[in-house]
């Protein structure tokens, strides 16, 4: 990985028993309305789309399995499944296309996004992390002087 480059994950934790085909047509769905309302729908984003969709096609998530979305900066988009509340190891698909990590973060946490709960995970965390950023700049800015 390049220095000062960072991949963002994020992970959707199911709460019922749903098909591949059913999540993933909701998810294109949602994607594809983003790309047309901004007027960036063209063929290389719905070859995207298919390599999404056929990706989920022989999954099914039961309660507590989670999918792991990673987006690369350089534009790619990796897919992990779990079945239980594990981090997968590896991806099993992996999409080049940068329009589609950016409408696949947007349809689960956007502000009509699927993922209630996915809204609220990545909330901890970012107040976690500014709360730990906080922590830091406190000590830095007030040293305790040491006297040897």
């Amino acid at each position: 990985m390049e220095t000062g480059s960072f991949e963002k994950f994020t992970r959707v934790t199911l709460i019922l028993t749903l098909t591949g085909e059913q999540y993933s047509e909701k998810v294109a769905e949602n994607c594809i309305a983003i790309w047309k309302a901004a007027g960036i729908y063209t063929e290389a984003e719905g070859i995207a789309i298919e390599k999404f969709k056929e990706a989920f096609k022989a999954e099914t998530f039961g309660p507590g399995s989670s999918i792991l979305f990673t987006n690369s900066p350089s534009g790619a988009l990796t897919i992990a499944f779990s079945k239980d509340s594990s981090v997968p190891e590896a991806g099993c698909a992996v999409i080049e296309n940068k329009a589609l990590c950016e409408a696949v973060l947007e349809s689960i946490i956007g502000e009509h996004g699927v993922s209630p709960a996915a809204k609220r995970s990545l909330a901890l965390r970012v107040s976690e992390l500014l709360k730990e950023s906080q922590d830091v700049e406190e000590k830095v800015a007030n040293p305790v002087a040491v006297i040897a």
